[in-house]
C-alpha cells in the first residue's frame, strides 16, 4: 500500500487537486479585488470554489484513509511476526514437552536396571519393501550404537541394531526371521526362542517355539527376553495369542503379539551398554 504515493495514479490525482486548488485561489483573489458592482463573476465562479473545495477536502480524506491503511498494514505486519514467534515458542514447548514424556516412560526401566545405558533415536524411514516393518534411525557409531544393541521403547522390545553407519543404524523387529531370541513366559518360565516368519509378519504376529510339550503356557500370558542372546533379561515382548504343535516333530509353539506398535513407532531407545552384553542370538535350531 505504501507504494500507491509513489504511482502514477497518485501523481494525477495531485496534479488535478492542485490545479483545482490554483483555479479556486485566484478566483478568490480575483473576486476580493472586484467592487461590489462584479457579485454576478462571484456567482460564476462560485460553483467552481465549491468543486474546488470538494475536491481538496476528497483528496485529503482519500490521503488520510490511504495514510491509515498503511498504519494499519504496519500492525497487522507487526502481529502477524509475534503470533508467528508464538508459534514458534509453543512448538518449542511441545517437543519439550514430549521429550520429558519420552524420557519419564523409560525412567522405570532404568531404575529396574541400572546397568543400562540409553541412547535416544528417531525414526528417520522405513523399507517399504521389507515386511518386516525394519527401519533407521537418526543415531550411529559417533553416538555409541554398534551393531546387535537391543532397541526398545516404554511399551517393549523393539529389535536390534543390524548396520550401523557413522550417523545412523538400520533396526531389524522381533517380527523378523533375522531375529532370534531367547525367551520365556513370564508367568511359568517355560523357555523357548522366539523368531518371525514373513507369513506371520503379514498379521503382525511372532513365533515363540521349541516349547516343551509339557509346558503350562497359555494364551494371554507375557513373553519376556531370557537374557541368552544379545538381549538383557526381562524385556517385555508381547502376549501369546495361540498356541500350536509343530507337525515336524514334538514340540509346541505359539504365536505372539508383540507390544510395541511398529507402525507407530516415532522415538526409540537403544541400550547401548549393559551387564553381560556381549552374547550372541541363539541358534533358531530350524
Amino acid at each position: 500500500m505504501r507504494f500507491f504515493f509513489r504511482s502514477r495514479q497518485f501523481k494525477i490525482i495531485l496534479a488535478v487537486a492542485a490545479a483545482l486548488i490554483a483555479v479556486s485561489v485566484a478566483f478568490a483573489v480575483i473576486g476580493g479585488r472586484m467592487s461590489p458592482q462584479a457579485d454576478i463573476i462571484g456567482t460564476v465562479t462560485a460553483p467552481f470554489r465549491s468543486l474546488a473545495a470538494k475536491i481538496s477536502g476528497g483528496i485529503s480524506e482519500f490521503v488520510s484513509i490511504y495514510t491509515e491503511g498503511e498504519k494499519l498494514s504496519l500492525e497487522n505486519a507487526e502481529l502477524e511476526s509475534e503470533i508467528a514467534e508464538l508459534r514458534e515458542q509453543l512448538a518449542d514447548y511441545e517437543q519439550a514437552k514430549s521429550e520429558n514424556e519420552f524420557y519419564k516412560n523409560y525412567l522405570e526401566i532404568k531404575d529396574n536396571n541400572p546397568s543400562f545405558q540409553f541412547a535416544a533415536a528417531t525414526l528417520i524411514s522405513r523399507d517399504k519393501e521389507d515386511p518386516y516393518m525394519g527401519f533407521v534411525i537418526n543415531k550411529g557409531r559417533v553416538n555409541g550404537i554398534e551393531a546387535n544393541d537391543p532397541v526398545i521403547t516404554e511399551a517393549g522390545l523393539v529389535g536390534y541394531v543390524s548396520q550401523t553407519g557413522l550417523t545412523t543404524s538400520k533396526v531389524v523387529t522381533v517380527l523378523s526371521a533375522e531375529l532370534t531370541a531367547g525367551v520365556l513366559d513370564n508367568r511359568t518360565n517355560d523357555s523357548g526362542i522366539l523368531s518371525g516368519t514373513a507369513e506371520l509378519a503379514g498379521e503382525g504376529l511372532t513365533k515363540f517355539y521349541n516349547l516343551s510339550r509339557s509346558c503350562n503356557i497359555a494364551v494371554g500370558d507375557y513373553v519376556v527376553t531370557s537374557g541368552e542372546g544379545i538381549f538383557p533379561s526381562g524385556l517385555l515382548i508381547g502376549t501369546i495369542k495361540s498356541i500350536g504343535s509343530d507337525k515336524y516333530n514334538t514340540s509346541i509353539y505359539a504365536n505372539i503379539e508383540p507390544f510395541v506398535d511398529f507402525s507407530e513407532i516415532k522415538g526409540v531407545m537403544v541400550i547401548t551398554d549393559f551387564e553381560g552384553q556381549g552374547g550372541l542370538m541363539p541358534d533358531s535350531g530350524e
